[in-house]
């Protein structure tokens, strides 16, 4: 049997490949950015089409840093920045508009007006989500609304809608798949996640015709095979995950009340509910993990829009650092922040504050404020909102989180999780491999072309490589913890 997978991440910021072995060993690996535009205050789009020529670009480096090709390939998995909106043109494929990233707030005002007419008990309680121009409904609607004609192409069933992984897979096979999973149409506030179909009443609501939704296929299963001439031979793509579910799968979170956080452009808590949906009443979403067979699990999710993405912009926006390994030394360079805090809400805060219109704030800053104070602040910042998303999270479940998994490009950042350790008093446990979104997308794979046997099989190979625990007295922490939340108030919009 073949004993590779290739899985494609794509990210917010890059796409990434990475070749695995059956022991989950990272074989190969490929990175590259991609343009990131922002055509007005609160606006994020992408350009799928370099999106996807970036995508298959790193996955042909990846093979060849390997010394590996197609034919060695038993399986893709595919997991993808979500809730990102595309619609391109059936029979030509080409897109007719920009990529809205899931950051785009351009939405936020007729998200607000739904909330005023009062929808926002109906739509969580089909999706599990809040009404939020983070989710791909409204994006869409823009798109065929704000685009010359799409909507009556739309109508006619000439455009097709697809988060990044339906546009991906769409592109692998040549036009000849039109699919989601349940991770990534769970996202849309489009799907019923108790039904698990697209829910009728939402699609009239938001004027989405049925024609350009895709087809929702379990997260572990063959979706399709790729061209031939893409990889000299067919490849199955038999895992698709979204980013934040593939990696609670790769952190072999397969229990109820497993809990893992991403360090990535954004933060994302997810905890696995297993087979019963939690609908949340303070600011959380409920979601789908993934689906097996005939087996649905859920999870709770708390989401933190500026994460990592804060760090980019110490080093792009404001030239503090030259790479995002210097934001540990420098922070390390001062025993503290000096009474700085960074709220990054760039835009808007996520969960538990849910406020589209607050900016991001410095506060504390003072003549002896240094750059080092303020790239302390923007890592703490992380921590800080994390550890907002988690007492939220246990409040909802009533039971205490003993410890926490982590991953995502920032957890390789040693400050960052002693730091976290010390402001949630939790052990933090950081994986040997910290590329689990992508590993846990290989997994779903390969446990579709019987790569793994089971679940437990995916276990086995399960290896930690860190483990911090608390190293603060709880008076420092509650001052701490007291002044990011005086901080956080000045950013709100009310």
């Amino acid at each position: 049997m073949k004993q590779y997978l290739l899985a494609m991440d794509q990210g917010t910021t890059s796409c990434r490949a990475i070749i695995f072995s059956a022991h989950g060993e990272i074989i190969a690996t490929a990175q590259k950015e991609f343009t990131q535009y922002f055509p007005a205050d609160g606006w994020v789009e992408h350009n799928p089409t370099e999106i996807w020529a970036t995508q298959i670009g790193v996955a042909h480096e990846a093979l060849a840093k390997s010394g590996l090709d197609g034919s060695d390939i038993a399986a893709i998995g595919i997991t993808n920045q979500r809730e990102t909106t595309v619609v391109w043109d059936k029979h030509t494929g080409k897109p007719i508009y920009n990529a809205i990233v899931w950051q785009c707030r351009r939405t936020a005002d007729y998200c607000d007006k739904l909330n005023e007419q009062g929808l926002a008990d109906t739509v969580r309680a089909k999706t599990g989500l809040l009404i939020d121009s983070y989710f791909s409904a409204t994006k869409l609607r823009w798109i065929l609304q704000n685009v010359p004609g799409a909507m009556e192409k739309a109508r006619k069933g000439d455009l097709l809608f697809g988060t990044i992984d339906t546009w991906l897979i769409w592109m692998l096979t040549g036009g000849k798949v039109h699919a989601t999973d349940p991770s990534n149409a769970a996202r849309t506030m489009l799907y019923n996640i108790h039904t698990l179909t697209w829910d009728k009443d939402l699609l009239e609501l938001f004027e989405i015709p049925e024609s350009t939704l895709p087809s929702v296929l379990p997260s572990s299963g063959v979706f399709g095979y790729t061209k031939p001439s893409l990889f000299g031979c067919e490849i199955p793509i038999a895992g698709v995950a979204g980013d934040q579910q593939a990696a609670l799968f790769g952190q072999c979170c397969f229990d109820k009340g497993d809990v893992k956080n991403t360090y990535g452009t954004g933060g994302f808590m997810l905890m696995n509910t297993g087979a019963t949906p939690i609908t949340s009443q303070n600011g959380l979403v409920t979601t789908i993990g993934w689906r097996i067979g005939d087996q649905t699990q859920y999870v709770l999710e708390g989401s933190v829009f500026i994460c990592g993405a804060a760090v980019q912009w110490l080093r792009d926006g404001l030239g503090l650092i030259r790479t995002s390994a210097d934001s540990e030394r420098l922070a390390m360079s001062v025993k503290d922040t000096a009474g700085v805090y960074f709220v990054p809400a760039f835009v808007g805060l996520g969960a538990p504050y849910w406020d589209a219109y607050a900016r991001g704030c410095i506060t504390g800053l003072t003549r002896a404020t240094t750059k080092a104070h303020i790239v302390r602040a923007t890592l703490e910042a992380m921590a800080y909102q994390t550890a907002d998303v988690l007492a939220i999270m246990e409040r909802e479940v009533g039971t205490p989180v003993h410890s926490l998994k982590v991953d995502g490009g920032a957890s390789a950042n040693g400050f960052l999780l002693q730091f976290q350790s010390n402001i949630i008093s939790k052990s933090i446990v950081r994986p040997t491999c910290i590329e689990t979104t992508a590993l846990g997308a290989a997994c779903l794979a390969g446990l579709a072309v019987g790569v793994y046997e089971s679940t437990e099989h995916i276990r086995s190979i399960y290896n930690a490589d860190a483990r911090f625990e608390p190293m603060m007295s709880p008076k420092e922490r509650d001052e701490l913890y007291n002044g990011w939340k005086r901080a956080v108030k000045r950013t709100l919009s009310e």
